[in-house]
């Protein structure tokens, strides 16, 4: 996954710049560090967790575990201390990589665990002996004497695994081989014509398809430069673009919205600079989540840009792209990538005609290998070896056409997908609520935001609940609405109606009732 020369330069981050000589030589300590700490001489699929904030320290850990023979398993930076101990629970993960100093609930949850837990420092900056910054159990290892020669990893092995919230509430995760992460970067760098005298500003998360393959995987394959934000902050990344180097922004179309709002807040003459600074960019991409053809087209008033929208999913990685050279339709996703075959199927499982809407279902080489430790689930998520995304689309003139979730219990918000029913079960938790229902909710900044009515025994503000879930659940899946309702709406057999529920927010005056 690396394809730039030595000298040329791989990551900007808030340390400077670090060259592709440097990655290399960062990646294989990592890798000998793990090897030694683990005890072998090939991690043969072990699950590695991390949790590295954005920059040249967590590409590195993502290479070396690779090169190691292991698993990445990506922690998100954001989430509370129990999702965290969920991943590592679900993944039998045989070790925790951290950045963090001093205290790190990472240190606590290994040792709980008995799993080894490796400071970044440690990895990254020991070469011989021992490194007093790597802790293994004394179960799996006496010491950390490193290896020499790192093992041979077959195309075959899996590489990845991402988590993704589900219909059934607690999120799964997704296993992606190095051959489907490869077939996935081959298909998006002939598609959107990266080279390596690209420069992407990258602001994505670190845990997500969107961040991992599309903006980090495709640079490093050509050779690239990533200049990686530790976060999004609209005033950072408009520099970004008027500095005159950046090449390539790929965002949510929340992050567009939020930008497009800083700059109309923004004194004209610096308006002008700003405006000149994005048209010099050659490709903006949008994704994670439906954008709104207003955002679409004030980008464009504003920037001159015509933002590229695609789909994907975790399961899947990219599949439908708009072309690079040619229209890119508002409200569209274009048409399948190379290698990747898409389909409609209606309810009866009968391929659509075009014009008329149907299920998305998927096939190709970049699609996942299994969901982690969850068989039936893998299994009922394919139909005759095509993959079953749960999205509803239409074909228009060849061109796809998002039109939704097939299920109300996933939300998209703020490119991230959300269950309403693991929100449920969190918030349900709480001593003052009987019941309650999520739903999401159209939103122009979060194209979908999290609304729960609650039916409570005595009265709980919004802010009392997101105070309570926020050590549970991680910031994007908490509440930004909250209607209190004497009883949620329910048929004859005493299922909450969704649809229902959300016409409570809609168009009415309900969402000022929390």
């Amino acid at each position: 996954m690396i394809g730039g020369d030595g000298p040329a330069i791989a990551i900007v981050d808030r340390d400077g710049e670090h060259t592709y000589a440097d990655l290399e030589r960062a990646a294989n300590s990592v890798a000998g560090q793990l090897l030694a700490t683990i005890g072998t001489e090939d991690l043969e699929g072990e699950r590695v967790a991390f949790r590295v904030a954005p920059g040249f320290d967590y590409v590195a850990t993502l290479l070396g575990i690779w090169r190691a023979g292991g698993i990445a398993v990506p922690l998100c930076i954001s989430h509370p201390e129990p999702e965290l101990a969920y991943v590592l629970d679900d993944t039998s993960a045989a070790m925790i990589v951290s950045d963090e100093a001093g205290e790190d609930p990472l240190t606590r949850l290994a040792a709980e665990r008995n799993v080894a837990f490796g400071s970044i420092g440690g990895l990254l900056l020991a070469r011989d002996g021992m490194s007093t910054d790597v802790h293994a159990p004394s179960s799996k290892c006496t010491g950390v004497q490193l290896q020499d020669s790192l093992p041979h990893v077959t195309p075959a092995r899996p590489a990845l695994i991402l988590y993704t919230s589900g219909t059934t509430g607690r999120p799964k995760g997704v296993v992606m081989s190095h051959a489907a992460l490869a077939a996935n970067v081959e298909a998006l760098i002939e598609a959107w014509g990266w080279t390596a005298q690209d420069r992407i500003v990258h602001i994505l998360p670190l845990h997500h398809t969107h961040g991992i393959v599309n903006a980090l995987l495709c640079a490093l394959q050509v050779g690239a430069t990533v200049d990686m934000l530790p976060g999004f902050d609209a005033g950072t990344v408009w520099k970004r673009f008027t500095d005159g180097r950046a090449t390539l922004f790929m965002a949510v179309p929340t992050v567009y919205n939020r930008l497009i709002r800083d700059w109309e807040e923004t004194a004209m003459v610096e308006q002008e600079h700003r405006r000149e600074g994005a048209r010099g960019l050659r490709l903006m991409v949008s994704g994670s989540a439906a954008l709104p053809v207003p955002v679409f087209e004030r980008w464009q008033e504003i920037t001159g840009q015509i933002l590229l929208e695609r789909y994907g999913m975790t399961e899947i990685g990219m599949a439908l792209s708009n072309p690079l050279d040619g229209e890119r339709r508002p409200g569209s996703v274009g048409t399948p990538l190379r290698g990747i075959e898409v389909r409609l199927l209606d309810e009866e499982g009968t391929e659509v005609t075009e014009g008329t809407s149907g299920q998305i279902h998927v096939r190709g080489p970049a699609l996942f290998g299994e969901y982690w430790g969850r068989p039936e689930e893998t299994a009922a998520a394919f139909r005759d070896g095509w993959f079953r995304t749960g999205d509803v689309a239409i074909v228009e003139d060849g061109v796809y056409r998002i039109l939704g979730r097939q299920s109300v219990d996933i939300i998209m918000s703020g490119g991230y997908k959300v269950s309403a029913l693991e929100i449920e079960n969190v918030l349900g938790g709480h001593a003052d609520v009987l019941e309650c229902a999520v739903v999401g909710v159209p939103d122009e900044q979060w194209g979908e935001a999290v609304c729960v009515a609650v039916v409570c025994r005595r009265e709980v503000s919004r802010d009392d609940l997101r105070e309570w879930a926020r050590k549970q659940l991680a910031p994007y899946k908490l509440p930004g609405r909250v209607l209190r309702v004497p009883e949620l709406p329910k048929n004859a057999m005493g299922k909450v109606m969704k649809l229902e529920v959300r016409a409570l927010f809609e168009g009415s005056d309900a969402l000022r009732k929390t």
